[in-house]
């Protein structure tokens, strides 16, 4: 399941690492973002191996856009979940989609014609 959010930065938790039962070593990073909806609510998410790199020159207040997915698994009977981000995108960002139209000047209108012949119609 993969889902976006977006919100403000609030705080990049301390990057752990070790090694597994198998024997390879891993990290992870934990980072916090309050949404901007009505009511607002603090999420933290985990970027795993070369992931934690997304995160590096962002500072805390930036707005950014999140992308994630969601995974559950049982261990002795209980439920573990992590909120696993693989893309972060600065609010704002040059290249990042949004849905508003481009800003409209008077440079945007076309000349007129230098026909004065009074007939705007095409037919």
């Amino acid at each position: 399941m993969s889902m976006q959010v977006k919100g403000t930065l609030l705080q990049i938790l301390k990057m752990e690492s070790g090694v597994s039962k198998a024997g390879k070593e891993w990290k992870k990073q934990d980072f916090v973002i309050e949404t901007n909806e009505q009511f607002p609510k603090k999420v933290c998410f985990t970027l795993f191996g070369d992931k934690i790199s997304l995160i590096d020159g962002i500072t805390e207040g930036s707005e950014l856009e999140v992308f994630f997915s969601l995974e559950s698994r049982d261990f002795n009977g209980k439920w573990y979940h992590n909120i696993n981000a693989w893309k972060i995108e600065r609010a704002g960002a040059v290249g990042a989609s949004n849905n508003y139209p481009p800003d409209f000047s008077t440079g945007d209108i076309p000349p007129e014609s230098g026909d004065d012949s009074g007939n705007d119609l095409p037919f």
